[in-house]
């Protein structure tokens, strides 16, 4: 598969974002390089090697396997990571909008950033 620059231009319009004739010519080319090179690495025979994040699991493990309660299953098996929400003193009004670039005395202002 062969990123187009039409296909740059689709994922920038998701983005919000606008690019130069230039810059879309060169994310293309960029992203083309970056696809051809992980077809490259994926040719090679990785058989035997073991994985570097956590050579000690068995093959089909998952790196997450590593932690965690084996015994359950799904997010169970990370309860003991868990903590209760608990109300706490929140920072003052007023000192928060002290810090403010630009208030109207009751809400932050900031540049507006979203035109459609």
């Amino acid at each position: 598969m062969k990123v187009t620059e039409k296909d740059v231009l689709y994922v920038a319009d998701l983005a919000d974002l606008e690019l130069t004739p230039e810059e879309r010519t060169r994310m293309a080319r960029d992203l083309n390089s970056i696809l051809e090179y992980v077809d490259r690495l994926n040719e090679l025979d990785t058989t035997g090697v073991p994985p570097m994040a956590c050579p000690e699991l068995v093959e089909g493990a998952q790196v997450s396997d590593r932690y965690g309660v084996p015994e359950k299953k799904g997010t169970a098996r990370f309860e003991y990571a868990m903590r209760a929400d608990a109300l706490g003193k929140s920072l003052d009004h007023k000192v928060a909008l002290e810090n403010a670039p630009e208030s109207d005395g009751t809400f932050f202002q900031v540049p507006k950033v979203i035109e459609r």
